[in-house]
């Protein structure tokens, strides 16, 4: 649909703390034509909470009616309406309906616009204590073991820190099962009830935060994991065994030395007895 002259406003709402609310949002709740919201009820009552009214007319807009709701939104800008999108937390599109309406408003050449509010998957990696320069966001892992086993052997290798949502009642499956794909001692966040009275960080390896998380959690979570290490280098056997050889000629036991290098060198202990074997051969002959 071409020559679109209305205005798509995408708006930010708390994600707890009503204070949170970006200032622009009661100014955009009383000059929109169309209010798109997830759920009518707690826009009502963000709205009173703000002590402003909204002002044009409210129509739902959620995952089991986004497919065929976004036509009839697509009309009032159309039309030239100012359309104002909000969900039940944070930002509209984020794992939350937005994205079909802003596809079909930028193929109509309407102006879509944004009042920035507040992020759950932003605030989780602000406080997580993790690095923060580069992030990708997952979503929610899929509900199924297998399925959800398979995501996360997609992102193993990802290096980057990863964000994740996640329901309270399958938190301790999903963690048990990123400790089993990424490893027990990768570390990892879980972050609950973001700015609300009950908000709560708990840091600390996958394997103890899955044991933690089996005893019960609520709330609303989201889970922000350490990126994957650099691959290590091969491992040079010459050098490993040398390695040995310095440890043993200052006293230690070669197992213990084998041990020891195997654990700075990232390498399996079998790894580095071969590569002693290998050059007691060689000095041999």
């Amino acid at each position: 649909m071409r020559g679109m002259t209305g205005t798509l406003v995408l708006a930010g709402t708390p994600i707890g703390d009503l204070a949170d609310a970006p200032p622009r949002l009661g100014a955009e709740l009383l000059a929109a034509d169309v209010v798109a919201a997830e759920d009518t009820r707690r826009l009502r009552r963000l709205a009173q909470g703000l002590g402003v009214r909204v002002a044009g007319r409210v129509v739902s807009y959620f995952e089991g009616n986004e497919a065929a709701r976004t036509p009839e939104l697509a009309e009032e800008l159309a039309q030239g309406a100012r359309v104002l999108l909000v969900t039940d937390a944070g930002m509209p599109s984020v794992s939350d309906p937005g994205y079909r309406l802003v596809a079909a408003a930028v193929a109509g050449g309407a102006r879509v616009t944004v009042v920035p509010g507040p992020s759950a998957v932003l605030t989780a990696l602000a406080v997580s204590g993790l690095p923060v320069d580069r992030f990708c966001f997952e979503g929610f892992l899929p509900r199924k073991a297998g399925e959800r086993a398979a995501r996360l052997a997609e992102a193993a290798d990802e290096r980057r820190t990863l964000v994740y949502f996640e329901a309270p009642h399958r938190l301790a499956a999903s963690l048990s099962a990123m400790a089993d794909v990424f490893g027990p001692d990768r570390r990892a966040a879980v972050c609950r009830e973001l700015t609300k009275t009950y908000e709560e960080v708990r840091r600390g390896p996958l394997a103890d935060l899955a044991a933690w998380a089996d005893e019960g959690v609520r709330g609303e979570i989201t889970v922000v994991v350490e990126g994957a290490a650099p691959a290590a280098a091969p491992a040079d056997p010459a050098a490993l065994a040398r390695l040995v050889a310095e440890r043993e000629a200052a006293g230690q036991h070669r197992k213990e030395a084998i041990a020891e290098v195997a654990r700075a060198a990232g390498v399996p202990k079998r790894e580095v007895f071969d590569a002693v074997v290998a050059a007691r051969t060689a000095d041999r002959t």
